[in-house]
């Protein structure tokens, strides 16, 4: 290889789409991780929570493309799995699994946020678009998210004709969205095929953002963990880790930082401040100091019991008096869908009402929010969970609709 790993990705790619339509199987045949590591995962056979992989994207110089295209995964130590020649290393990235199941669109509404591009994967062996297709492509438009891939995932199960129809049924779907110029790479994430030409479109569509590392460091949390084992002494024991993705500026091991809204007390949220002992990359490496992209593992001195169980999840990690501000409540003024998406059938989205509860969706924070006054375009509304957000920052907006929050619009703060 030409160069070393730098130790951290560059990107996070989220991947999205219908339940079952192959996320996971495509994120596992490219990085060779499995993301259902639960075992509610596992036994159910869906993602629940946001899953990550990392890997690296190699080339080689001396095969055609898209063929020279691979992964770290793929290669065979460092060399061309066809000619054996060196690969070069184009970057490390992280994949963002997110969740295709209808009650789980606060989650994937999370991961959004983490993403500098997203593959939105759509298997060719069903009807196009699937509720949660609609309401995933929905969620990118709502977050920002630009850089889109479509995935035309398991084309080994139909015939060349049907995947060719199939195939127009995604240009019409995505005609007249932010996806609409978006490349569709016919693919079997099972046998791999295609995948080379899959990966060359991601070093073509999806490039490292320009980052300003001089920004106050703000990073989105979207795990948190109690990384000790049962009957682990208390001198052995180690402070409660954080998970998430850096967003701007950079983290240090030794810096001081804040975690807001922080922990629920007695009397209501209280920020918490820490001190990096430790950060650890999405590929599991040891760094010094932390920059966007990827997934990053912050070890505090913190007491475990604060961050076992994703109890920290949606919390913002920054600097000591460079925080956003924390919100119980706010003034939005919404932009409703014409309908409402996630369903089967074609439900207008009503207007809404005073005391109605709202899912609120902001960086990684899910939280309900109470419709407490109407006045004119605008809402009020009272937090059950207070968030710490800032002024332009994208909120999406659901409402319960068949038992079920589903996506019917957003506001900025």
């Amino acid at each position: 290889m030409t160069r070393k790993y730098a130790g951290q990705s560059e990107i996070s790619i989220g991947t999205l789409g219908h339940v079952d339509h192959g996320k996971t199987t495509l994120v596992s045949y490219l990085t060779g991780e499995w993301t259902d590591r639960h075992s509610d995962e596992i036994r159910r056979g869906i993602s629940i929570r946001l899953g990550y992989a990392a890997t690296t994207l190699l080339k080689c110089n001396s095969c055609p493309e898209p063929e020279a295209f691979t992964t770290s995964h793929l290669a065979k130590e460092g060399k061309c799995s066809k000619c054996g020649e060196e690969l070069e290393v184009l970057r490390e990235i992280s994949f963002v699994d997110s969740p295709g199941h209808e009650s789980l669109m606060a989650t994937c509404l999370s991961g959004a946020s983490l993403m500098d591009g997203a593959i939105l994967v759509i298997a060719a062996n069903e009807p196009c678009p699937m509720p949660q297709t609609s309401e995933h492509l929905h969620a990118l438009e709502i977050v920002g998210v630009k850089n889109i891939i479509i995935v035309q995932n398991k084309i080994e199960l139909v015939s060349k004709e049907r995947a060719k129809k199939h195939f127009q049924q995604i240009k019409n779907f995505v005609k007249g969205t932010s996806a609409e110029n978006a490349p569709i790479v016919p693919v079997s994430a099972i046998f791999g095929a295609n995948t080379d030409l899959l990966i060359q479109m991601i070093e073509s569509v999806i490039p490292t953002p320009k980052r300003d590392g001089d920004a106050p460091p703000k990073m989105f949390v979207a795990r948190s963990f109690d990384i000790n084992r049962p009957g682990t002494l208390p001198m052995n024991m180690r402070g409660g880790v954080v998970g998430g993705s850096i967003v701007q500026g950079k983290l240090s091991v030794g810096d001081e930082i804040e975690i807001a809204p922080g922990a629920k007390g007695e009397k209501g949220f209280k920020p918490i401040k820490a001190k990096v002992v430790s950060l650890l990359s999405g590929s599991g490496n040891s760094l010094q100091e932390a920059y966007p992209g990827g997934l990053i593992g912050v070890g505090t001195a913190l007491d475990p019991a604060f961050t076992r169980a994703d109890r920290l999840v949606g919390n913002v990690v920054g600097k000591v008096g460079k925080m956003p501000k924390i919100y119980d409540k706010l003034m939005l003024t919404p932009i409703l869908m014409q309908r409402v998406v996630g369903i089967d059938s074609k439900k207008e989205v009503e207007n809404l009402k005073l005391n109605e509860p709202m899912m609120l969706v902001i960086g990684t924070a899910p939280t309900v929010g109470i419709i407490t006054r109407l006045h004119g375009d605008e809402i009020e509304l009272t937090l059950k969970r207070p968030i710490a957000a800032e002024k332009g920052q994208r909120v999406a907006i659901g409402r319960r609709v068949e038992n079920k929050w589903r996506l019917i619009g957003y506001a900025e703060i």
